[in-house]
């Protein structure tokens, strides 16, 4: 089992997960986060003053899928969210060693 997750930008959420959804994938958890990578901000104007916006405002989506459905999850994040602009985001994927469900005690690939 792999953790994936992704960074993207607010506006393509719905489509990311309606690509998910198209192959299956229904557990979703989403966060909205702020952070900066290479685009390192911007500067907005206030009031006549100038100042650094330095944290973006972003989206992470957590899934948790089988090892063999790595890489159409992947594929699928990376088509829906991509715009080909900076700040398009990051995709991370982590190895799982195991997965509980608290109700049932269901784990594994049973649990996701």
């Amino acid at each position: 089992m792999v953790k994936i997750e992704a960074i993207i930008q607010p506006f393509v959420l719905e489509q990311v997960k309606e690509a998910l959804d198209s192959i299956g994938i229904t557990g979703l958890t989403v966060t909205e986060v702020r952070g900066f990578g290479r685009q390192k901000g911007h500067r907005e104007i206030y009031r006549g003053a100038e100042y650094l916006v330095a944290f973006q405002p972003k989206i992470k989506v957590e899934t948790v899928v089988p090892e063999s459905s790595t890489e159409e999850v992947v594929e699928m994040i990376q088509r829906a969210a991509r715009t080909g602009k900076i700040g398009d985001g990051k995709i991370f994927v982590y190895p799982l060693t195991q997965v509980i469900r608290i109700r049932t005690g269901e784990r594994g690939d049973t649990a996701i």
